[in-house]
């Protein structure tokens, strides 16, 4: 076969391609391997991961309750799941009054104007509506970003002295949360970058499409029903944070087909910078999960084309 080789479009954010063709040539049985063991890499069925996650959920809020103490959480949005969490709260009778949450993102118009709490695509109406009321947080313990929270976000995480755990996956870009890779209101240097709190950024094209499949928009590539902009919580939250969680597990509609599986490659194998930003788990204490179907090979499927 004949070489053909190219750079990758000008619209692409990381583009180095000797570390594109390292990452992308990883294997199922290489993708755990990393030289930092705070960083710890597992490999689980599909299955299993939303079990994991929202038992974690569980037995992290139901600890904190059973022994008195407050929880904080920052937890990505939104997440079909958490009815499963209510449910086993609310068969469990666990008061929840100790939990403090922070939705880490949250959409914008065009003028950086945050979507409203009662906007039903956006993410601050997905919480909390599945659990029993007697056993809800006060509704000022339900953290999402608005016009008038987002200059003070970051603050009321430390003043609640810290944030126990923080949820999250990579986007199409490597996001994190809605810190964008090509976003110009982020700075580029990595240093300056991992100082950033709670922003408003422009989305990426690919986060656009991406989102433009989800539920809230018809899972139709209704690239216009996307809004453009998002508030975000910033590289500082995430870095600060107690533990963190990062799980990599999205397929298109069950199928083996997932954007994920070359994007986990970079995100957890290649340089940690602000052009793939949950690359900087690989220098905290993160649990990072991967689903077999995503860690599988990226190989061309020459069977299915000829």
């Amino acid at each position: 076969m004949s070489e053909f080789t190219y750079a990758p479009a000008t619209w692409v954010p990381f583009r180095d391609r000797e570390v594109i063709e390292r990452v992308r040539r990883i294997t199922r049985e290489e993708i755990t391997r990393h030289a930092n063991p705070a960083f710890r890499i597992s490999v689980i069925p599909d299955d299993e991961v939303e079990f994991l996650w929202i038992t974690d959920m569980f037995y992290r809020i139901k600890s904190a309750a059973d022994e008195g103490r407050r929880i904080v959480m920052i937890v990505p949005q939104p997440v079909p799941a958490y009815k499963k969490l209510a449910d086993l709260l609310n068969r469990f009778r666990v008061d929840c009054s100790h939990l403090h949450t922070f939705n880490m993102d949250e959409y914008a118009d065009e003028e950086g104007h945050i979507a409203p709490v009662d906007w039903k695509p956006g993410f601050g109406y997905a919480m909390m509506h599945n659990l029993d009321e007697d056993l809800r947080p006060p509704r000022e313990q339900v953290h999402y970003l608005s016009d008038d929270s987002i200059s003070s976000y970051g603050s009321m995480m430390e003043d609640l002295g810290g944030v126990d755990i923080c949820y999250s996956g990579p986007g199409w870009t490597g996001h994190l949360a809605f810190i964008e890779p090509d976003s110009p209101e982020l700075p580029k240097d990595l240093e300056e970058w991992k100082r950033t709190g709670p922003s408003i950024v422009t989305l990426s094209p690919f986060t656009i499409a991406q989102n433009s499949m989800s539920g809230p928009f018809g899972m139709a590539g209704d690239l216009a029903a996307v809004p453009p902009k998002a508030a975000t919580i910033g590289p500082a939250q995430v870095i600060a944070a107690k533990a963190r969680m990062d799980f990599s597990a999205i397929t298109v509609n069950g199928s083996f087909v997932s954007w994920q599986r070359f994007m986990t490659r970079l995100v957890a194998h290649g340089p940690v910078t602000p052009l793939v930003p949950t690359s900087i788990h690989q220098i905290l204490r993160t649990d990072y999960y991967i689903s077999e179907t995503v860690a599988q090979n990226i190989e061309p499927d020459w069977l299915h084309i000829y």
